[in-house]
């Protein structure tokens, strides 16, 4: 009974995975950025994430995660962005062994949006944010000129005549 026990807790400390806040930084960037015009750079109005992730098949490990590859994604889903502000920089991992396991680098984190940047970088003129329930964040995607019609004439608000009264 007693080994079964001690088995058990083994077991399930073996499959527990752990997530280490590595740092909280002010700034940080793995692009170009001119400091002399950073001070017209505006704050996005959500935080902004990215990951890299390698995984742990049986034990045979598929890569190594990357520090700048996590904070690149972070930076490129936001048009226009620069840098991260006032962000965090997580380590994940967790395995369960010989079968499945992940290593990974998360950064979280305000983007830095350069006004003249994110217009030459979007991809058409019209742009639609959806909320994505699952990750809890907006999602935004150029759509084309049909699509935003559409969506404008399905979602826009048509108000009710009025009845003109003499008082």
């Amino acid at each position: 009974m007693k080994t079964t026990r001690l088995f058990a807790i083994v077991f399930l400390a073996m499959l527990t995975g752990c997530t280490t806040r590595i740092t909280d930084f002010t700034i940080i960037s793995t692009k170009n950025v001119d400091l002399s015009v950073i001070g017209h750079a505006r704050r996005g109005t959500v935080r902004a994430q990215g990951e890299d992730v390698t995984h742990i098949i049986i034990i045979i490990p598929t890569g190594i995660p990357h520090v700048k590859e996590a904070i690149d994604k972070a930076i490129e889903s936001v048009p226009g962005a620069v840098a991260l502000v006032d962000g965090v920089l997580y380590y994940r991992a967790f395995y369960i062994p010989y079968i499945y396991g992940q290593k990974a680098y998360v950064v979280e984190g305000t983007p830095l949006i350069m006004p003249g940047q994110a217009s030459s970088v979007l991809p058409t003129e019209h742009m639609v944010s959806t909320y994505d329930a699952k990750q809890k964040r907006f999602v935004t995607e150029a759509v084309s000129a049909e699509r935003y019609a559409a969506l404008k004439s399905k979602l826009a608000m048509v108000p009710t005549p009025q009845k003109a009264t003499l008082q």
